[in-house]
């Protein structure tokens, strides 16, 4: 590459990680106080990752996705999961056409960019199993049909912590094809005053025409060329290996990160690493990352939990055992 190509190469980086540093404050216009969920989103999109929402009812979870897809420009949609939801309703079905006595494919929500599946664990196993092959193939096979899915697709999943009557745990293979598990927690004093204020002034959430589009699909197409050049040095990378490996072996789980997980932490840490300017990953990038990328990947042993201990506790536990390259 030329010295003129590099900087040509560089200035678009340079302009898509301005554009996409803009998208907290844009989001902010209709969502207070959740900046770093925020931030966990867009290190998706960067990675063509997938992420599921936890947080109670309440928690502006789908204001959120709704916001970012109106501030990026790109299509939308949701999926309210409930019990009697059929794995056609997300991925489309052939449809009899008494004109042409034809079949012919109606696509299904998920031929979209930014797909919002809403309280995804109130659905059965067999519609949650319909996202598989999208997730992971980008992709939806009909009748021995692949069609392909649109360039960017991110499935955004939500699910209520609290609640679980009539609900379906995800398996852990469909767990494991998320990213990233963010947790929307609720927001301290003086956020909740603000979004009171913000009401009382006649905010209404249904209505995002204040929203603008400050970043487009091709910035987030350059910020991903951009990250797939950040420098990981081999020490960080066995760092990255090491912490896999101390959750195989902690006696508190019965289930730890499998190599498809330590890819999604080396992918985030990226991505985290070029939205904050740098050019290689640091281990406090993989720190900063760890509890995201790994929450869901690790099952605790029920002797653990009944001791009240939490998946982030360990992980916290084993980042603090596992030596840190300098």
């Amino acid at each position: 590459m030329n010295s003129e190509e590099t900087f040509r190469v560089t200035g678009s980086a340079d302009a898509a990680r301005e554009a996409l540093g803009a998208l907290r404050a844009e989001v902010s216009k209709a969502v207070v106080g959740q900046d770093a969920v925020v931030t966990g989103l867009v290190i998706a999109l960067l990675c063509r990752g997938h992420v599921l929402l936890e947080g109670v009812p309440g928690v502006a979870k789908t204001l959120m996705v709704r916001t970012l897809a109106a501030a990026l420009s790109l299509d939308f949609k949701r999926v309210q999961f409930t019990p009697d939801l059929m794995p056609g309703d997300v991925t489309g079905s052939l449809v009899y056409d008494t004109r042409t006595a034809e079949f012919e494919f109606r696509e299904g929500p998920v031929f979209t960019n930014l797909l919002l599946a809403d309280e995804i664990n109130r659905t059965p196993p067999k519609t949650q199993a319909a996202l598989l092959e999208a997730m992971e193939e980008r992709q939806v096979s009909v009748e021995g049909s692949a069609r392909a899915l649109p360039d960017p697709f991110v499935v955004c999943a939500t699910q209520n912590p609290v609640e679980y009557e009539g609900t379906y745990q995800l398996p852990e293979a469909q767990l494991d094809r998320f990213l990233l598990k963010l947790t929307v927690p609720l927001p301290p004093r003086e956020h909740e005053i603000a979004v009171l204020e913000r009401h009382a002034r006649g905010f209404d959430p249904r209505d995002l025409s204040e929203v603008k589009a400050v970043a487009t699909a091709d910035d987030l197409a350059a910020g991903r060329e951009a990250v797939s050049r950040v420098h990981v040095a081999p020490e960080v990378l066995g760092y990255i290996v090491d912490v896999a490996r101390a959750t195989r072996m902690s006696p508190s789980l019965q289930l730890g990160v499998s190599p498809r997980g330590a890819t999604a932490l080396l992918a985030a840490s990226r991505a985290w690493a070029w939205l904050s300017g740098r050019p290689y990953v640091t281990p406090d990038d993989v720190k900063a990352l760890a509890r995201p990328a790994l929450r869901h990947r690790v099952q605790l042993r029920p002797e653990a939990e009944l001791e009240g201990a939490t998946s982030d506790g360990l992980l916290d536990g084993i980042l603090a055992s596992v030596p840190v390259p300098r």
